[in-house]
C-alpha cells in the first residue's frame, strides 16, 4: 500500500539508504519498498556474485519474491566486475524502473559505487601490466606494508582510505600515480564536477560497539546457516574463483580454513575483526559525504520504528546535492 504523505517526494526523487556494514540498511530498504510498492538497486560488490548468498548477506528468497532487485546474482563467481560494469548495469535498472513509473530504492554500502552512481566514474589511465607486475613483485618479496608505506608518502589522502593489507587497491593507487605523476585521490576530485541526479540520501549510523556486536552477530550466524558448505561448493566448480571473489571478506578466511591453514573458529574470529575493519574503512569514506539525513539508531531499536522515523524524515526533507569534493 502506498503511502500518499510521501508519494509525492519518491515519484519525483530517488532514495538512496546507505551505511555502514550491520546498520540495517538493507531491512529497512525492504520495509520501505513494501510501503511504497518500489524496485530496490543494490550497490554492493559482492551481491552481484550467483552462488555467493550466505556470505555476502544477500536479501532471502522470500524477501526477492516480494519485491524486485537489481543487481543481485547477474554474474558469475568466476567472473571479474568492475565499477565500470556497475554503473552500466545500475543505469539500465534505472531506466526499467522508471519506465514502470515504480519508485525506487537505491542501498549499498560499496562507497566507491555510490560515488559512480551519483557522480559518475573519473577519468583514470588504463591499467599497464609492466608496472602492475613490478608492484605485485615488489609487495611479494618487501611485503604489502612497504607499500602501503610508500603510497602513503605520495598521496596520504587515498591512503588513509585503504588498509595496510589491500595489495590490490595500494597497487592500483601507486600505478596510477606512476602513470600521471598525479596521486589518484587528486584525480578523483573530477567527482566534483559532475553533476549529480537528484538523489534523497538516508544514512543510518550506530554506535560503534553495537555496530561491532551486530557484526560479530551475523558472522556466527553465517556460520551455522552453513557458510563453509557454501565456499566448499564454490571452490568445486568447474570454473575457479575470480580474484574478486575470493578476496572478499568471509570467502578468504573460510578458504584459508579449508586449506588448513586455520582452525574454523579461528577464521570465524578473523571474519568478525576483518568485517570490523571494513566498517572503519566504510566510515572514512562516508564522512566525505555531505548533506546526508543521517539517522541515530539505538541498540535494539524495532524495525518498526526505525521505517516511521524514515517515513517521518522524507516528509520532512527537500532533494538536493549530497556530496563534496
Amino acid at each position: 500500500m502506498i503511502i500518499p504523505a510521501i508519494t509525492k517526494v519518491i515519484m519525483e526523487q530517488h532514495i538512496l539508504i546507505l551505511g555502514v556494514t550491520g546498520t540495517g540498511k538493507g531491512r529497512l530498504a525492504f520495509d520501505l519498498a513494501k510501503q511504497i510498492d518500489a524496485e530496490i538497486i543494490s550497490i554492493d560488490s559482492m551481491k552481484v556474485y550467483r552462488r555467493m548468498d550466505v556470505g555476502t548477506a544477500k536479501p532471502p528468497k522470500d524477501a526477492r519474491s516480494r519485491i524486485k532487485y537489481h543487481l543481485i546474482d547477474v554474474v558469475e563467481p568466476s567472473d571479474s566486475f568492475s565499477a565500470g560494469l556497475f554503473l552500466d548495469a545500475a543505469y539500465a535498472a534505472i531506466e526499467q524502473i522508471n519506465s514502470r513509473n515504480k519508485p525506487l530504492i537505491a542501498v549499498g554500502g560499496t562507497a566507491l559505487y555510490i560515488k559512480a552512481l551519483l557522480y559518475g566514474l573519473f577519468e583514470s589511465p588504463a591499467a599497464n601490466e609492466q608496472i602492475r607486475s613490478q608492484l605485485r613483485q615488489q609487495a611479494k618479496t618487501e611485503g604489502p606494508e612497504q607499500l602501503y608505506e610508500e603510497l602513503a608518502k605520495v598521496d596520504s589522502t587515498t591512503a588513509r582510505r585503504i588498509h595496510p593489507n589491500d595489495s590490490k587497491r595500494i597497487i592500483r593507487a601507486l600505478e596510477v600515480y606512476q602513470l600521471t605523476g598525479k596521486p589518484i585521490s587528486q584525480l578523483q576530485q573530477q567527482w566534483k564536477n559532475q553533476a549529480a541526479n537528484d538523489w534523497t540520501i538516508i544514512g543510518l549510523q550506530r554506535q560503534k560497539t553495537d555496530t561491532n556486536t551486530r557484526i560479530n552477530r551475523r558472522v556466527k550466524k553465517m556460520i551455522s546457516e552453513g557458510f563453509v558448505d557454501e565456499v566448499k561448493s564454490l571452490l568445486d566448480e568447474d570454473k575457479p574463483l575470480s580474484k574478486q571473489a575470493r578476496c572478499a571478506i568471509g570467502y578468504t578466511e573460510i578458504i584459508d580454513h579449508l586449506n588448513g591453514k586455520t582452525t574454523l573458529q579461528e577464521a570465524t574470529e578473523l571474519i568478525k575483526k576483518n568485517t570490523r575493519r571494513l566498517a572503519k574503512n566504510q566510515r572514512t569514506w562516508f564522512k566525505t559525504f555531505k548533506n546526508v539525513n543521517w539517522l541515530d539508531i539505538e541498540p535494539d531499536e524495532p524495525v518498526e520504528q526505525i521505517l516511521n522515523r524514515t517515513k517521518q524524515l522524507l516528509n520532512n526533507i527537500k532533494p538536493h546535492r549530497f556530496m563534496k569534493p
